[in-house]
């Protein structure tokens, strides 16, 4: 058996069930907004966790991922050795309509 065999599935919170604060929360961190905006930019499942360029460790990317998925922004699943992300884009805006389309917008402050 390899290591990713040894991995359970990444419970995933569906948006419908995420408040608004907790949305906005996950957003609002540097790291996590990055992530979300580079997954916004790639295909789906074409990402794996560690191809992000972020200033943290596997432990906190992990804990970024966990919290993505919490407040329903990310899907993750296993592809071989490695676990691969979409953004739910579609799912989200449904629950939070416009909310991506301001945080991801060029033109924004940070």
């Amino acid at each position: 058996m390899t290591a990713a065999s040894h991995r359970t599935a990444p419970e995933h919170t569906h948006p419908d069930a995420v408040p608004v604060l907790t949305a906005l929360a996950a957003l609002a961190d540097p790291v996590r907004l990055t992530l979300v905006r580079e997954l916004a930019s790639s295909p789906e499942w074409s990402r794996a966790c560690g191809s992000f360029d972020v200033p943290v460790g596997k432990a906190a990317l992990s804990h970024h991922f966990a919290v993505l998925r919490g407040a329903g922004l990310v899907e993750q699943r296993d592809q071989g050795p490695k676990r691969v992300n979409r953004l739910r884009r579609a799912e989200f805006d449904a629950r939070f309509p416009g909310l991506l389309e301001l945080v991801l917008r060029p033109d924004r402050c940070d």
